[in-house]
């Protein structure tokens, strides 16, 4: 799922942007919410930098100020991969949006048709090109920092991430070449993301990961997995 946030300090704009959003997201089957909103620049920075965010709608001037830009440059020091989204009623501002690499800027008033073109050509640029999510299925995509390990259930793999767990069905040699990586087998049904590993327990085999979640080693895939781990960390 794609959580966006937006942030404009003109409320009405804002509940106004997030009602056309809902109603792009059930026109085209888009598995998209809007997990935060704020018209404040400092509740904005303290929510990404403790929550996943995908996509951000900013208002270059809040305040009337040419606030927004600084606090994109603040947001890129801890989020590089979210999608920004500018907003703004000032044209001569567009051409800034490209210093912290805006995906696309909107001049208000935002019109439906406009706002629709974006964010299918968000979902586009999502389902084709090489990024930092994972397409799940027709319409799921999550970010790749944001998984742990991905497990074998049958015929269905599901994704563990800090929150959820995504669940498609697929095999492990179909996914494979889809994964970046620092997605390394160590075992026979366990795919670990390294860069999530918190430690590893070598007596008992055990993975542990930045929420406490686990999975495990095999013994077939020890040496290789081990290899390859130093080699990422190094």
């Amino acid at each position: 799922m794609l959580n966006i946030v937006l942030c404009d300090d003109n409320p009405s704009f804002l509940n106004g942007l997030e009602e056309m959003l809902f109603k792009l997201f059930i026109k085209h089957n888009l598995d998209a919410d809007i997990s935060f909103k704020t018209d404040c620049s400092s509740k904005l920075l303290e929510y990404v930098k403790n929550n996943s965010v995908d996509v951000l709608f900013l208002d270059i001037t809040l305040n009337n100020k040419n606030v927004g830009m600084s606090v994109a440059e603040e947001i890129r020091k801890v989020n590089k991969s979210l999608h920004l989204i500018f907003t703004t009623g000032h044209f001569e501002f567009v051409m800034e949006a490209y210093k912290v690499n805006a995906f696309d800027y909107l001049v208000k008033p935002i019109s439906q048709d406009k706002l629709e073109e974006t964010l299918l050509r968000l979902s586009n640029y999502l389902d084709n090109s090489n990024n930092r999510f994972i397409k799940i299925n027709g319409t799921t995509f999550i970010n790749q920092d944001d998984v742990h390990y991905i497990r074998k259930d049958g015929m269905k793999l599901i994704f563990h991430t800090k929150d959820n767990e995504f669940e498609t069905y697929n095999s492990f040699s179909k996914i494979k070449n889809t994964l970046p990586r620092h997605f390394v087998r160590c075992h026979k049904s366990f795919i670990a993301n390294v860069s999530n590993i918190s430690h590893i327990e070598s007596n008992t085999n055990t993975i542990f990961f930045n929420n406490s979640s686990k999975c495990y080693i095999g013994a077939r895939y020890k040496n290789e997995f081990m290899d390859l781990l130093n080699a990422e960390s190094s």
